[in-house]
């Protein structure tokens, strides 16, 4: 087990000028997956089929705006910047490494290994970086295995919850051992189970179908939708959510323990606090001074 209590510096730290836009985007963003039950019956909102795609388009942008102050991060404010080289390639590699695992079961009874990845990685890097990768993973994934659609800005803000959670746990320093494993484990299998539920509430109203006694009816009182919304998310979640849920906890205690100190070696190595400084080496050091000397004699000789 590990000894060392010392807090690894995050790379992508959040400002305050982050934090803001990461909370207004999730705010619009439960909008965008919550319209069919928070609309009111009255509104226009709950008898438009446009609502998705309204959405759809809008979280992108938002998206974007997000991961630039996030990338900011303290630039400017005499801190240490957001996005730095060293973070953009470990972004790259970890991006990389989740868009390779997702097709490994993608279609198969839900059973995605990505997820363990995702919520390791935001645990030791932080909320900030898990954010960021979790949304660049799944567009990455998605242009891999083909599934670009209106549905990939919500996969894309749902996967940063699922890593920007992983980096908020407690004891980012003082954890470790198998009480940590088990606590991502249990968060794993969670936020896996939850992101289903946000997923299946986003695609409810055109995927259910009409006409069954489990479609979104638009106009409908709360209640009424909400329970046919549970039955419709449970009946589909035997197949997929939960196999996601139990596998990503198998993981996370499998792998997690190798996994997390080759994370926490990596981030260690690239000291993302430290800054970037150029040092002479000593033999041109040594050089130049014996240059010097020999201007000084050339002028005191008068030549």
């Amino acid at each position: 087990m590990s000894t060392d209590r010392n807090p690894l510096a995050r790379p992508v730290p959040l400002g305050r000028r982050a934090t803001a836009m990461l909370l207004l985007v999730s705010a619009i963003g439960v909008v965008g997956f919550g319209w069919p039950l928070l609309a009111s019956p009255a509104s226009g909102l709950a008898h438009s089929g446009d609502a998705p795609w309204l959405f759809a388009l809008l979280l992108p942008l938002l998206l974007a705006v997000v991961v630039a102050q996030i990338a900011e991060g303290r630039a400017g404010t005499g801190g240490q910047a957001g996005l730095e080289t060293k973070s953009i390639a470990l972004l790259g590699v970890l991006a990389a490494a989740g868009a390779a695992l997702r097709p490994l079961g993608a279609g198969t009874a839900g059973l995605e290994p990505t997820f363990f990845l995702m919520v390791l990685s935001g645990r030791v890097l932080g909320p900030g970086f898990g954010f960021v990768l979790g949304n660049l993973s799944l567009f990455a994934s998605a242009l891999l295995t083909g599934g670009v659609g209106p549905w990939l800005p919500f996969q894309m803000l749902a996967m940063g919850w699922v890593c920007l959670g992983a980096g908020l746990l407690p004891g980012p320093a003082t954890l470790r051992g198998r009480r940590e494993l088990w606590t991502l484990a249990v968060y794993g299998a969670v936020s896996a189970e939850l992101y289903g539920l946000v997923m299946d509430l986003q695609g409810w109203p055109y995927i259910a179908g009409l006409g069954s006694s489990i479609s979104y009816v638009p106009g409908d009182p709360l209640g009424a939708n909400l329970a046919r919304f549970l039955v419709y998310h449970f009946s589909t979640a035997l197949g997929w959510d939960i196999p996601r849920s139990l596998l990503t906890a198998a993981l996370c205690l499998a792998l997690g323990h190798p996994l997390l100190n080759a994370l926490r070696r990596a981030a260690r190595r690239a000291a993302f606090d430290a800054p970037a400084a150029f040092r002479p080496r000593a033999a041109d050091t040594a050089g130049d001074a014996a240059a010097d000397t020999d201007v000084d004699a050339d002028a005191g000789s008068g030549e």
